[in-house]
């Protein structure tokens, strides 16, 4: 199963909302609490752990906002 980590660059987010729409795991949300330097709500990520990797953020998203990394988790083996 795979794992991922989004970082995000704050200030390049126009608070658009189209990364929330496609999450498939809804782990984006928009900050409430705070502005970037150009005066949007940016998009933050409410729960890390349960990031799939799948980009689809990063996909949809027009300003480039999301960086992610997937990494592989390994698989137990079991004696035969």
């Amino acid at each position: 199963m795979a794992r991922g980590k989004v970082v995000i660059n704050e200030d390049r987010c126009k608070g658009c909302r189209l990364c929330v729409t496609v999450c498939p795991v809804d782990i984006l949300q928009m900050a409430e609490d705070r502005f970037n330097v150009k005066g949007h709500k940016p998009v933050q990520v409410i729960d890390p752990e349960e990031c799939t990797g799948c980009a689809m953020c990063a996909v949809i998203c027009p300003d480039v906002v999301f960086t992610v990394y997937r990494v592989q988790r390994k698989r137990e083996r079991t004696a035969a």
